[in-house]
């Protein structure tokens, strides 16, 4: 499919007040925008000549699932910066990045593609375990932090970079509940039946979400904790940002979902607020498989955005300099300024977020094997689709 060009937007793309995705018949579309071309080792990437010039212009493919008015903020920048042409393709709403995902994967042995930027974690490691992805030294990244990058946030072998957090909240209709609950557990006892909802846990971070428990608690109790949703009349959405519109309708009362979702409904001044899962272990305990008990709080799971280059890509100098600005001190910094409020790794920029959204404060973050998660995805869809009927 040949991408369009269009300018970036001045404001952020909405839906029923709530971020959403750009599409044409459920068709990967584009998100990015002030394109003038791209390289041209592809039939969906033409040669790039610029409008004053005879100069090949420079440029860039990114595959991204982050949302678009988000990617428009940060790649806005980078092509002021660095004067590189930013082509982006995105996936859908529905099945956030699992298209892009499968994409990547058919187009391994002729890669289009040069940068993939995730806004989650999962399907980035299952990238990376595929070959999809090539290992990366970001430098000047690195210099940030003292003893080198993060490593929960990063892969081993230096396929990806993890940047930006989310976590996963259990929102509520502040109009409703003065204390929400504070476990996973508790969401299944008989005061809320039907007044709890999910989005359906097939994509996103729905199912990394319920990856995470299969991974910590086991096989066993995520299928009775889910089985225990189930008769307690759990209603299923078709995304994050829909269950927290369905409070803010009366629909529910409470909901898993993401920070950011909870954000955008609190500008828009709807009636939502959120809570961090309560960590039942010890502090400083490692989330080590095996040794979580099952159906304990663990804390609530941080969900960093991903980026890792493309093996093959055929702009290999562009790349390197579009992941080295997306994990930068700026990039960080564009990213928390946005809507989605995503807490920087970095502690100096993660304190100014602070100082003015104190609720971005995540209490004891979990940051289980994001790997070992990842490898148990389709566990839990299977789960999901077995006890859920989906």
């Amino acid at each position: 499919m040949r991408p369009s060009r269009r300018r970036p937007k001045s404001s952020k793309t909405r839906s029923h007040g709530l971020k959403t995705k750009s599409f044409l018949g459920g068709a990967l579309t584009l998100l990015l925008a002030a394109l003038v071309g791209c390289g041209g080792e592809s039939p969906e990437v033409e040669s790039a000549q610029s409008e004053t010039s005879d100069e090949p212009t420079r440029s860039v493919v990114l595959y991204t699932s982050a949302d678009d008015y988000l990617v428009d903020q940060v790649v806005a920048v980078f092509e002021q910066r660095t004067g590189i042409d930013v082509l982006g393709v995105g996936d859908t709403e529905a099945t956030k990045t699992v298209g892009l995902y499968q994409r990547l994967v058919n187009e391994k042995d002729a890669p289009r593609s040069d940068v993939w930027w995730s806004s989650e974690p999962f399907y980035t490691a299952r990238l990376a375990d595929e070959g999809v992805l090539a290992p990366f030294t970001a430098e000047r990244a690195h210099q940030d932090f003292g003893g080198g990058w993060p490593s929960a946030m990063r892969a081993e072998d230096g396929t990806w970079y993890g940047f930006a957090l989310r976590a996963r909240v259990i929102a509520y209709d502040t109009r409703k509940i003065e204390s929400p609950p504070l476990a996973l557990r508790d969401l299944a006892e008989p005061k809320w039946r039907g007044k709890v909802g999910i989005a359906r846990p097939l994509f996103g971070t729905t199912v990394g979400h319920v990856a995470a428990l299969v991974h910590l608690w086991g096989e066993g109790p995520t299928r009775s904790w889910l089985e225990a949703m189930k008769a307690n009349d759990v209603r299923l959405y078709d995304s994050n940002s829909a269950v927290v519109r369905a409070i803010a309708d009366g629909e529910i009362e409470l909901a898993l979902t993401d920070t950011d979702d909870v954000w955008v409904g609190q500008e828009n001044g709807w009636p939502v607020g959120l809570a961090y899962e309560a960590s039942e272990l010890p502090i400083g305990v490692p989330l080590v498989q095996g040794e979580v008990p099952p159906l304990s709080g663990f804390g609530p799971l941080t969900i960093p955005n991903t980026v890792g280059r493309v093996a093959g890509g055929p702009n290999a100098a562009e790349a390197a300099e579009l992941i080295e600005f997306l994990i930068s001190a700026e990039g960080e910094r564009l990213i928390m300024g946005s809507d989605s409020r995503n807490v920087p790794l970095r502690a100096d920029l993660a304190s100014e977020l602070a100082a003015t959204h104190p609720q971005t404060v995540i209490e004891s973050p979990a940051q289980p094997d994001l790997a070992g998660v990842a490898a148990d995805i389709e566990a839990a869809r299977d789960l999901a689709r077995d006890v859920l009927g989906l």
